[in-house]
């Protein structure tokens, strides 16, 4: 039923790829968001607070940069352990807390380029633009509904994103004390996940900015595209809310596999939230983006 929607939205869908790091820990930990192209001129969506995860990561590695360069400084000196605790506190920096993040953007275009990012002030959105690329590499770009109106609660729609991320073309630097994009798997599998439209979601002021969804978003698939069996857009994965389903198990005793067991149970429901295609259009609109509707 959706097979070619989402060959079809895939083509301009594409990861976003963060790396990171712990302070004392060389492990580093791989993640995704997802982002969507608007137009064949470098434009593309993706959700305000992956946004703000991609601008905090230029000022966490510049802090920690400034941190190592003080720490070079204390080389030789007898204090060193003690001043390196006040370097730390500094810097703000502490055992099992982020100090690097790097970001990739794959597939998106060719070449040097720079990024430039707005944030919605009212709403989990924001528009990244790719400049002074050679190229883009995607291909197609989203085609938003015209009338929202075309879908109801009870119809079923599906995201696109970048959960489970399997990419592996990272490494830790010990001679530059730093994590690198290096050789490995640079691919990770897109992930489609339908759900029932199930109500709408509105603002304190009442007004609908929007969709509730019967299944999850899932982690990595936020800033992706919510689209209909045509590959029409009606919004883009924000969160995932948790709904106590009140069905709770305290200390209940059963029998299982023929031994008695202690069960404690609490479940929730989980339903993702989209950001309404009318919000969407009406920034892009504020911001004079072009974009396509049918």
């Amino acid at each position: 039923m959706f097979a070619d929607a989402i060959e079809k939205v895939g083509g301009f869908t594409r990861p976003i790829k963060f790396i990171t790091r712990n302070y004392k820990d060389n492990v580093i930990a791989p993640g995704c968001a997802t982002l969507f192209f608007v137009n064949d001129e470098g434009w593309a969506l993706t959700c305000k607070h992956v946004a703000k995860e991609i601008i905090a990561a230029d000022q966490m590695n510049n802090n920690f940069n400034k941190f190592k360069a003080d720490l070079m400084s204390l080389q030789g000196n007898p204090k060193a352990k003690a001043l390196t605790k006040g370097l730390e506190q500094k810097y703000n920096i502490a055992p099992k807390k982020a100090i690097q993040m790097k970001v990739q953007f794959p597939e998106c275009v060719n070449g040097q380029c720079a990024i430039d990012i707005t944030l919605d002030p009212d709403h989990d959105v924001a528009l990244l633009h790719f400049r002074g690329y050679d190229r883009i590499m995607y291909h197609g770009h989203a085609v938003f509904s015209k009338d929202s109106k075309r879908i109801r609660p009870g119809d079923t729609l599906v995201r696109l994103g970048f959960p489970f991320p399997e990419f592996s073309d990272f490494s830790y630097d010990e001679e530059h004390d730093d994590i690198i994009w290096s050789q490995g798997r640079s691919t990770t599998p897109r992930f489609p996940i339908d759900g029932m439209y199930t109500r709408n979601v509105a603002d304190k002021e009442g007004r609908l900015v929007g969709i509730e969804l019967s299944t999850p978003g899932l982690r990595g698939q936020s800033g992706g595209p919510l689209f209909d069996s045509n590959g029409l857009i009606y919004g883009m994965q924000s969160l995932t809310k948790h709904l106590h389903l009140g069905f709770d198990m305290i200390n209940e005793h059963m029998v299982i596999n023929g031994r008695p067991q202690t069960i404690n149970n609490q479940p929730f429901l989980h339903v993702g939230h989209c950001v309404h295609v009318d919000v969407i259009k009406a920034f892009l609109d504020k911001q004079g983006v072009k974009y396509y509707e049918e």
